[in-house]
């Protein structure tokens, strides 16, 4: 397989060309893929690398959009997408789940409160899907993916090959890992707790509340923008005191009840959406001396000037 014509037949109508990204990110908007494929299970994905390594063509992968902005010129390659047999729950051990890294967290949170299994509640806060949360070492209200997880199982693009990746072995900070970017996970192995169903639900619920109550909902975002210094110098804060709390940039606005939250208020671009985070990253500099770190991840080509 030597051409982007025999990748094109041979993978068929998991492979698309020209395909609207606008449909896979929370924010609603960038551009085109060059490629985009949807890997149904764990051999058709190293075959697509394979193919994919014969003719140079680069790849991405990408979850469900919830911290992704891709830009208005689209990605060049193509976009892997992991399909419907990535997002299995097995129960492997009273208190060990086996989850898809496509599985969406909120998911995996109801099984295992199904399944009387605690200290996994926080997940239920979490969007997107497993994968993005292990490498992003998401977490809320004093929990993250560093305190459940037990292993990953990742596909090297490099050698084409499948490993198992220990916990001791991933090196955590805050909101991320050392986990190399030639991995893509396709499962993770979590250990929750074995507590009542009723101290579960609870939890749960208050977590959900809370999360209510301090953060926009039913709007075109892709959450928190920017990485929290410390608890003591929340980026929300950093904000507010630059005075930036109002920017905007084009159709592009910050969220009056959450300034950490930047959002497509309808008609934004992309390009709306990048140059009020770089507006705003440059005020806060300017008026706190912090230089404030993205937790969204921004994708594509940049516009040729």
């Amino acid at each position: 397989m030597n051409s982007e014509s025999e990748i094109a037949k041979k993978f068929g109508d998991n492979l698309k060309r020209d395909v609207k990204l606008s449909n896979y990110s929370w924010f609603n908007l960038g551009g085109r893929a060059e490629y985009f494929y949807r890997a149904k299970g764990k051999k058709q994905l190293i075959d697509f690398l394979e193919a994919a390594k014969k003719i140079n063509l680069e790849s991405i992968i990408v979850g469900a959009g919830s911290n992704t902005l891709f830009r208005d010129d689209g990605v060049k390659g193509a976009v892997i997408k992991l399909g419907k047999d990535f997002s299995e729950i097995k129960l492997i051990e009273k208190d060990t789940l086996e989850v898809g890294a496509a599985t969406l967290d909120r998911n995996i949170a109801n099984f295992a409160k199904e399944h009387n299994l605690g200290n996994l509640e926080f997940l239920s806060c979490i969007p997107g899907s497993l994968g993005g949360a292990i490498i992003m070492n998401s977490g809320c209200y004093d929990n993250d993916m560093s305190q459940v997880l037990v292993s990953v199982k990742a596909i090297d693009k490099n050698k084409l090959l499948e490993t198992e990746i220990k916990k001791e072995d991933i090196k955590f900070f805050y909101r991320g890992t050392n986990l190399s970017d030639n991995l893509i996970i396709i499962s993770a192995k979590l250990k929750g707790k074995i507590k009542k169903r009723e101290e579960i639900e609870k939890k749960q619920s208050e977590f959900i509340e809370r999360k209510k109550l301090s953060q926009p909902s039913q709007i075109k975002t892709c959450g928190s923008t920017f990485k929290n210094i410390d608890k003591n110098k929340k980026a929300w804060m950093l904000i507010k005191e630059a005075g930036c709390d109002n920017l905007k940039e084009g159709d592009a606005i910050i969220s009056q009840k959450h300034c950490n939250f930047f959002v497509n208020n309808g008609k934004a671009k992309s390009t709306d959406i990048e140059n009020l985070i770089n507006k705003v990253k440059k005020k806060v500099h300017e008026k706190t001396g912090v230089n404030l770190e993205l937790e969204i991840k921004i994708v594509g080509e940049k516009k040729k000037i």
